[in-house]
């Protein structure tokens, strides 16, 4: 048997370095050493999570569960808790600066023992009999131990290693094809089963699978519209970019499934749309957007989601708020896979399904200008779909297959901020993961009146260089300090650029 500390030793060295060949050799020479029960769960674990995107358990550990095993494991108080995520924002590396003194009793974790006490997790029922499970796990774990043990029951892995990297280890430790990897992955919806075909050389054997969702296939954004015919020549096929909920649907008998980009099951949020999928005959994957359409226009997302993750969609918001499935490309149909088809054979098939009622083909055109023409015309098709409601432009090479998971060039989205402000900033935040020792959260401000009236939070737009400058500046010009978040003296003038307003 392997011990849980060879895989957080693994670990260390994935996070320890920047350079993606040292991560692929330090996973590789450890995945290849592994038994094959040992290899399913180790993947896993390095993915940042103890099941497979298409397992539908979950832990359903909350903070104050988890937080109260770790004070009662470090025999802390809630104040060395809140001051040591001050320093690390970050819960797994908190747990082990909490644990650090503390040593553990019973004997040494092995990798079987974490992935037993997490399928205990899941199907324990109530948060006494979850807590117990955990609290006996971390009692046995070393603080480097407790540390990833916490990322992986917090969601907040963040060790350096992206998907594709793991792939890329997989595929070196067994000397396979990098492709073939990838492949396994995007059609298993599991890193650890992917793993262990790498090792049997059976990684052609899985096939697009009902009720088992891949990854959706992402746009690359694009703000100037010259750049898309230097992307790929024409022809082009447009259609509205729509402010929805992105969902692939499954459909075997009668059985009818809709999943989120994050694999997650929401069939039961838009129960108006079952039936008339389930009168289409024979069996299919489409991709498409629910939203909200009235009158020809759809309604601001924004509204929508008020009806998103409640249980039971009640009659009256079911009324005022119709579900609306916009369908734009289809991945299977009657037992045939379609994604190395192109485009327009994709496109071809997908329109001769019989669709009614709140089931509706995308908005689509074909355009064959190039040049200044091109860009004239997407300026004009652009401004249709705002108006009709929708944030924008899909262009698509219509010779493309379709690359689940991945963001590449062949589909292209225009967005445009419908306008700027200038705003001045209030309060800073400490950031996570690599921003973790730098103000990256701005609140900001504009005028009403005679007063400040907070309006919005910023993330993004600025670089590494002059994130580190402004939080030199915050600093010093702090007024009053509460831990995260420290109020500043309201004299910083940003501009931001935004695409809606909506009220608080």
């Amino acid at each position: 048997m392997t011990s849980f500390a060879d895989w957080v030793s693994t670990a260390d060295a994935v996070r320890g370095t920047p350079k993606k060949l040292e991560k692929h050799a330090a996973l590789a020479r450890y995945l290849g050493g592994l038994s094959d029960p040992e290899l399913i769960a180790a993947a896993r674990l390095f993915a940042g999570a103890p099941f497979p995107r298409r397992d539908e358990r979950v832990l359903a550990l909350g903070w104050a569960a988890l937080s109260d095993v770790l004070l009662e494991r470090s025999r802390k108080g809630a104040n060395d808790m809140a001051a040591s995520y001050q320093r690390h924002a970050d819960l797994g590396d908190v747990a082990a600066e909490l644990i650090d003194a503390s040593a553990p009793s019973g004997p040494p974790l092995q990798l079987e023992d974490v992935a037993k006490a997490f399928d205990a997790i899941a199907a324990a029922r109530g948060v006494a009999p979850k807590r117990e499970v955990l609290r006996d796990l971390l009692a046995r774990a070393t603080a480097d131990e407790a540390r990833y043990l916490v990322k992986i029951v917090s969601g907040e892995t963040r060790i350096g290693l992206r998907e594709g990297l793991l792939e890329d280890a997989i595929a070196r430790a067994f000397g396979r094809d990098r492709e073939a990897v990838g492949r396994a992955h995007m059609l298993t919806g599991d890193i650890g089963e992917t793993a262990l075909r790498a090792r049997h050389d059976t990684l052609a054997e899985p096939t697009l699978a009902h009720f088992l969702p891949i990854g959706m296939m992402l746009a690359t954004p694009v703000l100037d519209l010259a750049e898309i015919g230097e992307r790929f020549p024409p022809p082009y096929v447009v259609e509205d970019k729509y402010d929805g909920v992105r969902a692939q649907v499954h459909k075997a008998g009668d059985r009818v499934e809709l999943y989120s980009r994050t694999f997650d099951r929401v069939t039961d949020r838009f129960p108006e749309l079952l039936e008339p999928l389930r009168a289409i005959e024979g069996s299919f994957v489409l991709d498409a957007e629910v939203l909200a359409i009235k009158d020809d226009r759809a309604i601001p997302f924004t509204r929508f989601q008020r009806r998103l993750g409640r249980k039971n969609v009640s009659e009256e918001l079911r009324s005022a708020l119709p579900a609306t499935l916009i369908v734009f490309d289809v991945l299977e149909r009657d037992g045939r896979a379609l994604l190395e088809l192109p485009l327009d054979e994709r496109q071809t098939i997908l329109r001769a399904l019989p669709l009614t009622g709140p089931l509706v083909f995308a908005r689509q055109l074909r355009l064959a200008e190039s040049g200044e023409e091109l860009v004239a015309r997407l300026d004009r098709e652009f401004e249709a779909a705002r108006a009709r409601g929708n944030e924008g432009l899909m262009v698509k090479d219509p010779r493309s297959r379709y690359r689940p998971g991945r963001r590449g060039m062949e589909w292209l989205k225009v967005k445009r901020a419908l306008r700027s402000l200038d705003v001045v900033v209030t309060a800073v935040e400490w950031g996570h993961g690599k921003r973790r020792e730098v103000l990256s959260d701005y609140t900001f401000a504009v005028r009403d009146g005679e007063r400040l009236l907070n309006v919005g939070k910023a993330y993004s737009g600025l670089t590494d260089k002059e994130i580190a400058e402004m939080t030199r500046h915050f600093l010093a010009t702090t007024v009053r300090d509460y831990g995260r978040v420290r109020l500043v003296v309201p004299e910083t003038v940003i501009e931001v650029a935004f695409d809606q307003i909506q009220r608080s």
